[in-house]
Parts: C-alpha cells; structure tokens; sequence
C-alpha cells in the first residue's frame, strides 16, 4: 500500500503484523503517564544531499539501527516536536494547530542547518500515523467518543537526526532521519491540577543571544538538565531561566513559557517575556496571546525582572503567575525560591484567571467549545 504527499513524496505503507493486543492496550491506556508508552507504528522519511527527501514509509515502531560515527552522537544536530492529538466528543481524532508545529520545526532546521521539511510532507506524516494508531488515542468510550472528563491524549513526537557517518567538523551532516511516534499521554504533573514550585536559576544559563534558544533542539534541554536537577534539590519542581547576561530577567520556564496575571476580575490583564530569540515560541504561548484578549483579558508581550516579579507579588499587583506548552498545557506557579529567598503568589492556589483560560483551551482541543480561530486539524 502506498499514500502520496502532495508535494509528490509518495509513502509506502507497511502495517505491523505484531499489534498489541487490544486488552493489553487497555490496560496502558487506563495510566499512560507521559511518555513512557508508545503506538505500534512510526512514520520515517530519509534525506540526502543530491537526493532530497525519500523513503517515505509508515512501518512498524522498533529500533533504528545506526553507525556509531553518526553525525548525531557526536555534533547534536537533531531537532524535535511536540503536539498532541486529541479525541472530541463526537468521535473525532484531531490534531491542534500542526501547521504552527511544521513552521516552528523548519525554523528549528534553518538554524541547525539542516533541511526544511514540505509542510505537507510534515502534515501528511503525522496523519497517516494518527490514523493508522488511532485505537492509541486515549479517551473512547465503547462507541468511541470521548470519555467524559478525560484529560489524556496522543502525544505526537516528529524529529529529524543528523546520520552522515564520520567526525569531522567542517560541515553539516549530508544525510538525515526524520520521523514521528507516538504516545498516549496523561497530565504531565501527575495527580489534581496544583500550583508548582520554582527555582530561579541564577548559576545556569539555557541560552544566549545568538545561540539555539529559539531553536527546539536537543541540546537545549540536555543543558538544561543541571538547572532542574538544583531546583529539585532546593525543593522546586521547575527551574526558572533568566537571561544570559544579567541574570536579572525572566525569559522561561523549564521546557515551558510563562506568563504573568496582574490585577483580578475584570481588571486582570496578561504579560508573557518577549521573544528575544532566547527563548522557545511556544504554539500553546502564541495561543494564549489569542485567546485571552478574546476572553476580555489584555495580554501582551514584555519583561520583568526578578525583583519586579517578587515586587509584585507582595503588593498583590500580580495575582497569577502560569506556564503554559504542549505537554503541561497550563500549570499554575504557586511559590518561587532563590538563593535570596522567597515568596508565594497570591494565595498559593490556582487562580481564577489560569483555570479559565486552562479549561476554555482545553474545551478547543476536545471539541466541547466552539474553534473560531482554525486551531484544529480533524485527522480521522
């Protein structure tokens, strides 16, 4: 069997003949976590120089079997995704927003040096796998519509590897990997919705002007590792990035944007760090800055310091802080810890404004609200 793209990549389709049995896929469905279970299938696409893109196929998920002088182990030229696909009331597998991911993910190969992906190619991918592993999607009920108040969904994971043989330096890798798999997920904090705690990070840095931190690369979470390995020792469950040259100014959470509530109730009004090519653009982030004027809540884009963020909390100017991305969706920030002390945010609960925009993204996603804006992509 075979699907053709409409850039005329055509994908050869070779379902697996080793399905997991559908009461074992239950049973992973009922707690799937996040990422620790994965799809019987995955798309893969090769590239190489003076070729370009071919090899497109749907094939059974399992190993790659690669030299150990790939260009990948050695340079970390690789980028990734990350969207979700979500079963709506009705039946319906959606995918949200995967034009904005496609995007993102060429800017991400433009400064890895790496080539761009068709967008349609990176549509068509995702679609085939999505439907191919639809039973994956968590969520059905016996008729397979959604699952009142389930929150799970299929996290989609494209990425493109460096795989040209040989260690030297003067130039890209002249071949590539791109593929995607998938895997159910849960709520990324695991238990009820609660307010995080998080460590200023001022001995680390994840990015500098210049650098990859607009890019979503592996190195830049692999560097962020120590970050969060001394928020977890002071008792923080994420680490708080701050600008590489002052370490005075908030650009992001973790592997998350962050944004900040001032005010409450029909003066609340919404401020997310600017995007200064330090830190990622996130597509839950780009939403935010949509949907919340459309809620009535202004929001835009700006900088805060530290001592402004702390300022603020303790006059009880800023009554809200939230981080907001694919995996987590929004989580609200309850306290914040530094080498200098500490302090908590509004009363330490989740606030009003973070859980509406929480459950009205959410209500998008899941098709219980309405979509004005395009957001979602109906797949099967």
């Amino acid at each position: 069997m075979s699907a053709g793209a409409k850039d005329g990549l055509t994908f050869a389709i070779h379902p697996s003949e080793a399905l997991v049995p559908a009461s074992r896929r239950a049973e992973l469905l009922a707690s799937p976590g996040f990422g620790r279970v994965f799809t019987d299938h995955m798309v893969t696409i090769e590239w190489t120089e003076g070729v370009g893109w071919h090899d497109a196929q749907l094939r059974p998920y399992g190993p790659f079997s690669m030299d150990p002088a790939s260009a990948v182990f050695h340079y970390a030229q690789e980028i990734f995704e990350g969207l979700k696909a979500y079963r709506q009331a009705g039946g319906a597998v959606v995918m949200f927003r995967p034009t904005a991911n496609a995007a993102r993910f060429n800017r991400s190969a433009a400064r890895m040096a790496m080539p761009e992906l068709p967008e349609d190619t990176f549509i068509q991918a995702l679609e085939l796998l999505v439907t191919q592993d639809r039973d994956w999607v968590p969520g059905a009920d016996p008729r397979g519509h959604q699952t009142a108040g389930s929150e799970d969904s299929l996290y989609l994971r494209p990425f493109m590897i460096a795989t040209n043989v040989g260690l030297g330096v003067s130039r890209p890798s002249s071949s590539y990997t791109f593929a995607v798999i998938a895997s159910p997920a849960g709520r990324y904090f695991p238990g009820s919705i609660h307010p995080v705690s998080v460590w200023l990070a001022d001995s680390y840095t994840r990015a500098a002007p210049g650098g990859t931190g607009a890019a979503k690369t592996g190195g830049n979470y692999a560097g962020a590792f120590a970050g969060q390995l001394e928020a977890l020792a002071n008792g923080c469950e994420q680490v708080v990035w701050l600008d590489a040259t002052e370490h005075q100014r908030v650009e992001e959470m973790g592997g998350m944007n962050i944004f900040f509530v001032r005010g409450a109730g029909s003066q609340a009004r919404m401020m997310t760090p600017g995007l200064t090519g330090t830190l990622l653009p996130g597509i839950t982030r780009d939403s935010m800055l949509t949907l919340a004027p459309d809620l009535g809540i202004p929001a835009e884009e700006g900088a805060i310091s530290v001592a402004q963020w702390r300022a603020g909390c303790e006059s009880g100017e800023i009554t809200e802080v939230f981080a907001c991305g694919t995996a987590a969706v929004i989580t609200p920030v309850g306290t914040v810890r530094s080498a200098a002390g500490s302090w908590t945010i509004g009363d330490g609960e989740p606030g009003p404004v973070t859980m509406r925009l929480r459950e009205h993204l959410l209500g998008i996603q899941f098709g219980q609200l309405p979509d004005p804006y395009g957001w979602v992509h109906k797949v099967c």
